[in-house]
């Protein structure tokens, strides 16, 4: 959006001095190991028109607003842009896929109207605003992701962007660690659902009981998506290959480039947000095929006669499960995983690793190398299901795992990268394909 900030027209926003373009506002926070107000004077040289502040920076040449505490001021800054555009915004949250559903309805919407999304998972108490604030002007809605760590931090999103439609993909363990319980987590996205005013309308995953049961805490529109009978936008007649999905949704064919039971529950949301403004399924049908996800997102590569997936942007017990679901749905050969920690699971951590070994057996995976910490929990339960010490090893160095990998790995094998981002699988990965 573009904004007037002291007699300046701003085009733009950033937080890293890097990124400055031309007509930027940048903001600076401060912090004790970076702070930004020392990288004030080099955004002005890469041309930008305002700089906000909490202290007034010397020799800086251009204009500064001084404000009490830059964060707020930049998310006061958010809720009044967003007030003056005026268009519909779409809030979409969950404990996995959110960035893939927002990738979903963001492209089908985009059928019927000019559509804003957020970039990347620009989704907490930065990002939000920021992508508010970078929305076109000409857009007529706005896909927003809303991630959480902790309760309220979703409502407090949802005061900046006024969403008048959510959208939750799923309730599940990720970021357990600051949750006495599952129930927590539940709470803490329905914050999203409870937000929405009278004439919203809340789009709930009917397949996840704890979402569908968020249809009590609202006076607004409650429509619903998933692979049950219990879904209004449902997805039947499924099949699943290496290269995708077959489906239907009230007899209209689909086709996801995005394989399992992950890929067809992130179409049917974008088709239940769509169908809103009455979009047609067949033009609906036609913008899912083309949908492509992000790099380490449900990523298919082919290497030396083996299928690689590679989803090593993030986990949690959720996402993990879909990932191992994908592949056993999918591989008619040999199934390996290479599995890196779960983060942010707290004293979780031991018994969401274990059961996880053990779903990957249950999956018919034959191999499993763990990563790093907690994943040990994994590999130990692994093999207490029946994999022997050579079929389940665990490392501490994603790079010896994917050497490793090589003396293991043979022609027809399916082989999934998972973990979460500070795990870093994808070295592992890097180095088996060396």
């Amino acid at each position: 959006m573009k904004l007037e900030i002291l007699n300046q027209i701003v085009t733009g926003y950033a937080i890293d001095s890097r990124e400055v373009k031309p007509g930027d506002l940048f903001i600076a926070f401060p912090g004790e190991q970076v702070d930004g107000h020392d990288y004030v004077a080099t955004a002005f040289e890469k041309g930008a028109a305002v700089a906000l502040v909490e202290r007034l920076v010397p020799n800086a040449k251009g204009p500064q607003m001084v404000v009490l505490n830059t964060l707020a001021a930049l998310q006061d800054l958010a809720a009044n842009a967003r007030k003056q555009w005026g268009k519909t915004v779409v809030g979409i949250t969950g404990s996995a896929g959110k960035t893939s559903t927002k990738e979903n309805v963001a492209a089908l919407l985009n059928v019927a109207l000019p559509t804003s999304k957020t970039t990347g998972n620009f989704n907490n108490h930065i990002g939000l605003p920021l992508s508010i604030l970078r929305i076109d002007d000409a857009s007529q809605a706005a896909i927003l992701e809303m991630g959480m760590n902790h309760s309220g931090e979703i409502k407090r999103l949802c005061e900046i962007a006024a969403p008048e439609i959510g959208v939750v993909t799923n309730v599940g363990h990720a970021h357990i660690e600051n949750f006495d319980a599952i129930e927590g987590i539940a709470a803490a996205k329905r914050e999203l659902i409870e937000a929405l005013p009278a004439t919203g309308t809340a789009i709930l995953n009917a397949d996840d009981a704890r979402v569908a049961a968020f249809a009590r805490n609202t006076a607004a529109r409650v429509e619903t998506f998933g692979l049950s009978e219990a879904a209004k936008t449902r997805a039947t007649n499924i099949s699943y290959n290496t290269e995708g999905a077959s489906f239907t949704i009230d007899s209209q064919p689909f086709h996801s480039k995005v394989p399992g039971r992950i890929g067809v529950l992130n179409i049917s949301a974008g088709v239940a947000v769509a169908r809103l403004w009455g979009v047609p399924l067949r033009q609906l049908s036609e913008a899912a095929h083309s949908i492509e996800l992000p790099k380490m997102r449900t990523e298919k590569l082919e290497h030396l006669g083996m299928t690689i997936w590679n989803d090593c942007y993030n986990s949690n017990p959720d996402a993990a499960r879909a990932m191992l679901d994908l592949v056993r749905d999918t591989a008619p050969g040999r199934r390996i995983a290479v599995l890196g920690e779960m983060r942010e699971l707290g004293h979780w951590a031991e018994p969401l690793h274990s059961a996880l070994g053990l779903y990957a057996v249950e999956s018919g995976f034959s191999v499993l190398l763990g990563i790093r910490g907690a994943a040990r929990f994994t590999i130990e339960s692994a093999m207490k299901a029946g994999l022997s010490a050579r079929a389940a090893c665990f490392f501490e160095d994603p790079s010896e795992a994917g050497e490793a990998l090589k003396q293991i790995a043979s022609p027809g094998d399916t082989i999934l990268f998972k973990g979460s981002r500070g795990t870093r699988v994808e070295l592992a990965l890097e180095r088996f394909l060396a």
